[in-house]
C-alpha cells in the first residue's frame, strides 16, 4: 500500500515536470526561432536553444514516458489492453515529439550557413528556416494528439478503477477530448490550439497536486 502511493505521488511530480519542462522548452525555443532575424541570431542564442531541446528531447521525455511506466502496474489489473496502450501512446507521442526537438536544432549549422551565405542565397536559407519551424510545430501537434488518445484510456482507467474521485476522471476525458480538437484544427491551420488545451491542462495540474497531497483512494487499493 505504501508503494501505491509513492507512486502516486512520483507519477504527480512527473506530470508536473512534464508539463512545466515542455512548456519552458518551447517558449525558449520560440523566442530563439521565430523571431524575423532569427537566422543571424542564433549563434548569439545559442545557449537558449540548446538548454530548450534539452527540456525538451531529454527531461520531457523522461518523464513523459515515466508517466505511464509508472501507472501500467497499478492500472493494469483493471484493464490490460488500455493500460497497455496508454503506455504505447506516450512512447510513441514523445518519438514524435523529439523529432520536432531535432528539426529545431537543425537551426544551428542553418544558422552558421546562412550567416556565410551570398545575398543571393540567404532566400534559400530562410525558408530551409521556415520548414524547420513548420516541421517542428506538424510534430508537436501529432505527437499531441496521439498523447491526448493516451489521456482519454488514461482517465477512462481512472474512472473504472475510482483511484481518484470520478469527477475528476470526467474532467480530464473531456478535456483530452478538447485538447485533441485542438490539435487537430491546427494541423488544417485553425490557431486554436492553446486555448483548447486550458482545459486539459488545468486537469494535468490539478490531477498532480490531488495525487502528491492525497495519493490513490486506499479502500479501491485493497479491494483489487
Amino acid at each position: 500500500m505504501k508503494s501505491h502511493q509513492i507512486i502516486a505521488r512520483t507519477f504527480g511530480i512527473f506530470f508536473l515536470f512534464a508539463f512545466l519542462s515542455y512548456g519552458l522548452g518551447s517558449g525558449l525555443a520560440g523566442s530563439a526561432t521565430n523571431a524575423a532575424d532569427s537566422l543571424s541570431n542564433i549563434n548569439t542564442n545559442k545557449a537558449q536553444l540548446v538548454i530548450s531541446v534539452i527540456l525538451l528531447a531529454l527531461i520531457h521525455t523522461i518523464v513523459n514516458i515515466g508517466l505511464p511506466v509508472l501507472m501500467v502496474p497499478i492500472l493494469k489489473p483493471f484493464n490490460k489492453v488500455l493500460s497497455y496502450g496508454y503506455l504505447s501512446a506516450g512512447i510513441t507521442a514523445t518519438a514524435i515529439l523529439i523529432v520536432g526537438s531535432i528539426f529545431l536544432m537543425l537551426f544551428i549549422p542553418l544558422s552558421s550557413m546562412y550567416n556565410v551565405a551570398e545575398s543571393t542565397d540567404t532566400l534559400y536559407f530562410e525558408t530551409i528556416g521556415t520548414i524547420l519551424t513548420r516541421g517542428n510545430h506538424y510534430a508537436y501537434q501529432i505527437g499531441m494528439a496521439i498523447w491526448g488518445f493516451g489521456g482519454l484510456m488514461f482517465c477512462y482507467l481512472l474512472y473504472i478503477s475510482k483511484l481518484v474521485p470520478r469527477g475528476l476522471s470526467i474532467w480530464g476525458f473531456l478535456g483530452y477530448i478538447v485538447f485533441i480538437s485542438g490539435t487537430i484544427a491546427e494541423l488544417f491551420g485553425y490557431k486554436i490550439g492553446v486555448q483548447l488545451a486550458i482545459p486539459g491542462g488545468l486537469f494535468e495540474i490539478t490531477l498532480s497536486i490531488w495525487l502528491i497531497i492525497k495519493g490513490f483512494k486506499e479502500s479501491e487499493l485493497i479491494k483489487r
